[in-house]
């Protein structure tokens, strides 16, 4: 009877054991689709924050003219950097004249000491002006934006650098990087960071400050940045009715100094991290001559001819086994323009067996069960999804709608295991607050005039087949949304190997620590399923997860000590089932 005693707390023990482990196990994709959950926005947060004001620590110019500020890393090859800055002062006024780019030489000194920098790379400068010759309006001039591409470095190296104009002196402070891994099936970037529609609020400097804790080794941002079309020229507030505050002026103003004020508060993170951008439609920002996204041309680097674009709208790169596809929606997406062409041109040339992993991204999402932006880029879904299904696109990044929603595998509005995980992460924690209602919901289907996009056609459509058949909207959460939430926050990838990649999304809300997220999934690979443009005789074999393949920066280390600990917990399970015997036994001696 003793014996009987000591086994029944045992085995509890291992019951309870085994229970922690099933739930904290992390699913896949491979158990899809799931089904739908919505978390509403907790009636215990502000919907939004206000903007920080432009003489925020922050925001301020904290260097002299000739000083470089607002830095800013972005891919160009596997073996190549580009370093932007900025020098010199802006300028708002009525009659205003350009800074000469020529006045400050663009130079980075680099190599793989503190201090001792081997190399020196020059580039080009340039300056832009935002032109509003209406009364009552002032126009804006940049200060130098110099890009300077950094060549021939090595994969998985540290790089220290100072930029600026060594004949003044005016260099910067030393900054230091760390390139990509080679492509490859073997090597990926540690942690990518996915933002959009990020802004330049309190919650925003939340969402950068948990990004910083992140540590990430790359970030892609989704479009929609500063939001400085939020502004007069004045600095002021915008008005309600633009039209009708300045007759005169047929256009929308903006407050270029806020693009100024966002490049400086991004610098902490810019000046080590790549970031990858593609444009929103806060970014067109019109002014005279039809002219549009000035300030997004002119300031970002991104490597568009190196991917044979040749335009700053659409371009792709690798980082290490995955190759990014980064699509304009505000430009042509028409299946017989410019980018399409690119678009085909690009997908015909990866090598799956050297880049296995395949992730796109553009600003407005395809697929988006909240009431904001419900089918707006429908025109885009219907030129496009299907040669992006053909070729097997694994991962899809969007922005534009201010919350998080994740898709099943989806195609065409049907579920399908082949196609591609959309990821919607418009909620960076702009000024415009985030979206709180769902198409679904009652009374909250837009109508098909509620919602035209800034760009292309409207192409609403009313479901031809499945529960929502004849219908605008859905009655209920659509299946193919697996999870959407109404919170700022950012998202991670990492990608683990050739099959396997984890993605977590943070809340902004949660005390950032470990175990903390939202939301988080592993993504896994199939194109022994799926690609019909991959030859059998070329794929990869899947690969398994491997213990310890997450990374330790902060927030996974509950996977990790299950990956850790799986023997231990096989070979407890294996005793429990022993024990579960021995126990009927005692029990029958009763």
């Amino acid at each position: 009877m003793t014996d009987c005693k000591l086994w029944i707390p045992l085995t509890t023990f291992l019951i309870i054991t085994m229970l922690v482990v099933t739930e904290a196990r992390i699913p896949t994709t491979l158990e899809g689709p799931f089904k739908p959950v919505t978390q509403r926005l907790d009636p215990s947060l502000r919907r939004g924050s206000d903007d920080l004001p432009m003489n925020d620590p922050r925001l301020k110019k904290n260097v002299t003219s000739n000083f470089p500020e607002q830095i800013a890393l972005a891919i160009s090859s596997p073996t190549s950097m580009w370093v932007s800055w900025i020098t010199g002062d802006a300028k708002v006024g009525s009659n205003l004249t350009e800074l000469d780019p020529s006045s400050v030489a663009s130079e980075v000194w680099y190599g793989k000491k503190s201090g001792k920098y081997t190399r020196i790379a020059k580039g080009v400068s340039t300056v832009y002006s935002q032109l509003y010759p209406f009364e009552g309006l002032l126009n804006y001039t940049s200060g130098i934006i110099h890009h300077v591409r950094l060549k021939g470095l090595k994969p998985k190296t540290k790089y220290y650098f100072k930029c600026g104009d060594s004949s003044i002196p005016a260099m910067s402070e030393e900054h230091v990087f760390e390139t990509f891994p080679v492509p490859s099936p073997k090597s990926y970037p540690s942690r990518i960071a996915v933002i959009g529609d990020l802004g330049l609020t309190k919650n925003s400097t939340t969402t950068i400050d948990h990004l910083i804790q992140n540590d990430p080794s790359m970030i892609l941002m989704v479009g929609d940045l500063t939001y400085a079309n939020q502004y007069r020229t004045t600095g002021g507030k915008g008005a309600a009715c633009f039209s009708c505050a300045f007759p005169d002026a047929p256009i929308r103003e903006t407050y270029q100094p806020r693009w100024d004020g966002w490049g400086r508060f991004m610098e902490k993170l810019t000046s080590r991290v790549p970031m990858m951008v593609i444009e929103g439609n806060h970014e067109i920002e019109p002014q005279v001559a039809g002219i549009t996204f000035k300030s997004y041309l002119t300031r970002f680097a991104v490597p568009s001819v190196e991917s044979g674009s040749k335009s700053n709208f659409y371009y792709s790169f690798d980082a290490g086994g995955v190759h990014f596809i980064m699509l304009g929606a505000y430009v042509d997406y028409n299946s017989t323009g410019a980018q399409y062409a690119w678009l085909k041109e690009d997908l015909q040339h990866i090598d799956r067996t050297v880049t296995p992993w395949l992730v796109a991204a553009w600003h407005p999402p395809w697929y988006n069960s909240y009431s904001s932006h419900y089918q707006e880029f429908e025109c885009m879904r219907q030129e496009m999804e299907a040669i992006l299904y053909q070729y097997g696109v694994d991962i899809v990044f969007s922005g534009h709608v201010h919350a998080y929603e994740r898709m099943n595998r989806v195609y065409n509005y049907t579920l399908d295991s082949c196609g591609p995980v959309y990821l919607t992460v418009g909620d960076g924690g702009n000024i415009e607050k985030v979206d709180v209602d769902f198409a679904d919901d009652p009374g909250k289907c837009p109508s098909a005039a509620d919602n035209i996009p800034e760009f292309g056609g409207t192409c609403h459509l009313n479901f031809s087949s499945g529960p929502a058949k004849g219908q605008f909207c859905w009655n209920k959460q659509p299946e193919w949304s697996a999870y959407r939430e109404s919170s700022f926050g950012h998202g991670i990838l990492e990608v683990v190997n050739s099959t396997y990649a984890l993605w977590t999304w943070h809340r902004n809300q949660d005390i950032y620590k470990e175990n903390s997220h939202g939301d988080q999934i592993y993504i896994v690979w199939q194109p022994e399923l799926c690609s019909t443009l991959i030859k059998p005789s070329l794929l990869l074999s899947p690969a398994p997860l491997p213990a310890l393949s997450v990374s330790t920066a902060c927030c996974h280390r509950h996977s990790q000590l299950i990956f850790l600990f799986s023997p231990l917990i096989i070979g407890v399970l294996s005793l429990f089932a022993t024990l579960r015997h021995s126990l009927s036994v005692c029990l029958m001696g009763y």
